[in-house]
């Protein structure tokens, strides 16, 4: 599905970022979900991206992680803000 010119829905997958950030800060998905306060089933189908995670999750992923929103998002590729 186009939105504006050749960005497309695909462009921001979230759910590869959340898992690449957990992993690189060796975080099981236990811990992600505890963090969240939900079961890890339902973190593990944030992750693959079966599930569309709420936004005030992925706020409270930016701030644990020290990163943006739009990183998570694929808006930017800057990994700290700045």
């Amino acid at each position: 599905m186009q939105l504006f010119g050749s960005i497309s829905l695909g462009d921001y997958m979230y759910f590869r970022r959340i898992e690449e950030l957990r992993i690189d800060n060796d975080k099981t998905q236990q811990e992600l979900a505890d963090l969240l306060n939900c079961q890890r089933e339902v973190y593990r189908r944030y992750e693959k991206g079966t599930r569309e995670i709420p936004s005030s999750y992925l706020i409270v992923l930016a701030k644990f992680y020290g990163c943006s929103v739009d990183y998570i998002l694929g808006l930017t590729n800057h990994k700290k803000i700045k």
